[in-house]
């Protein structure tokens, strides 16, 4: 059909909305092992129980799952302390970023987050018809909370925090988002986004599924995408009030996660002890990684700041500079994320690849 002309009529809006930038993939290279630390991805393969779930499930594709993910959810709100009707689960935590729109906004409303933040913030918003409040950063990449308080007003729905943030592995202090849920209007629906909590070793941030019952209007997102190494099968979850749960599952793809998904994330919550040290493992090479390049001249958020990133990634704030600096790295076979004239988000990979980061320091 090349050639043909279509006149199907879309909404205006998609005209307009951003397409989704996944992480590049390596380009292979003669001679050199390629690595890519662009999409934060867990370098360990899933738990060797977990695999065999996933082989034992994949007999059962000719079913189609349980709609209410029900021992999924009880497997869930049992490991987190919550009641199941706190929990919704979707296809990762990106899904329920869309259906939180979708229950929220409508066109006339408005969606508040800071920017730069996760990518498909301003996609979910502009899909729900809603328009985008972006609040930029602080100078060192942290959410300006007071500011994004500011922005509310009388049409906005709902509000976006990332924590550790997504690009730059900051965190949202307690007493900050204590804070800022005191001057947000009951009605205006917080999520409080915490897709890298696993990685946090700060003794002071925010944490939602300890506090969400404090605050009806907050919900939580986790996913089994970063820590748990699942994220191929797509699996996220969100904790709320009775009422958003019950909402999410109004606006939810039936059989959405699929019996393999769901079985790998019930066996990943029943043995997490070598995950704990998967993860432990992969904060000390975080810790060893920015302590290296820090040492050698590499501008990357010090040891112990409180912009230092809590997350299973670093960012280097190159600006102008960022383009440039990810060609020379992926010419030597390391694939980063870039964010043209902001900077570079780098994947804390296997300890290959983050010895070959330490290597090009020289390029940075």
């Amino acid at each position: 059909m090349t050639g043909q002309s279509c006149d199907v009529t879309l909404r205006s809006t998609v005209e307009v909305i951003p397409s989704y930038k996944a992480g590049k993939r390596p380009v292979p290279l003669d001679g050199v092992t390629a690595y890519k630390v662009s999409s934060n991805e867990n370098p360990y393969p899933p738990l060797p129980a977990v695999r065999e779930v996933i082989a034992t499930a994949g007999g059962d594709v000719n079913r189609y799952p349980d709609p209410a993910n029900t021992e999924l959810v009880a497997a869930i709100a049992t490991y987190h302390g919550v009641d199941p009707d706190n929990v919704a689960v979707g296809v990762g935590a990106v899904a329920l970023c869309y259906q939180l729109a979708l229950i929220t906004s409508e066109p006339g409303t408005e969606v508040i987050f800071a920017w730069r933040s996760f990518e498909a913030y301003p996609i979910v918003t502009q899909v729900a018809g809603a328009a985008a409040v972006q609040v930029p950063l602080t100078s060192d990449g942290r959410h300006d909370l007071d500011a994004m308080a500011a922005a509310v007003n009388s049409a906005t729905r709902l509000i976006f925090v990332c924590s550790p943030n997504n690009p730059t592995g900051s965190i949202v202090s307690k007493a900050e988002f204590d804070d800022f849920m005191s001057k947000v209007p009951s009605n205006v629906l917080v999520v409080l986004d915490e897709a890298y909590a696993e990685f946090d070793r700060s003794d002071d941030a925010a944490h939602g599924i300890e506090t969400f019952r404090e605050y009806p209007n907050l919900v939580v997102l986790r996913t089994f995408s970063k820590a748990y190494g699942l994220a191929g099968l797509r699996v996220g979850f969100a904790v709320g009030h009775p009422k958003v749960i019950e909402a999410l599952g109004k606006v939810a793809l039936p059989f959405g996660v699929n019996v393999i998904a769901s079985a790998a994330a019930v066996a990943s919550l029943e043995d997490d002890v070598e995950l704990i040290e998967r993860v432990d493992q992969l904060v000390a090479e975080r810790a060893r990684v920015t302590g290296e390049l820090t040492a050698l001249g590499v501008q990357v958020a010090a040891l112990g700041s409180s912009a230092e990133s809590q997350a299973n990634f670093i960012w280097l704030p190159l600006g102008e500079r960022s383009v440039e600096v990810a060609e020379a790295l992926e010419a030597q076979g390391l694939t980063v994320r870039t964010f043209a004239g902001e900077g570079l988000r780098i994947t804390i990979g296997e300890v290959e690849a983050n010895d070959r980061l330490i290597e090009l320091a020289e390029f940075i």
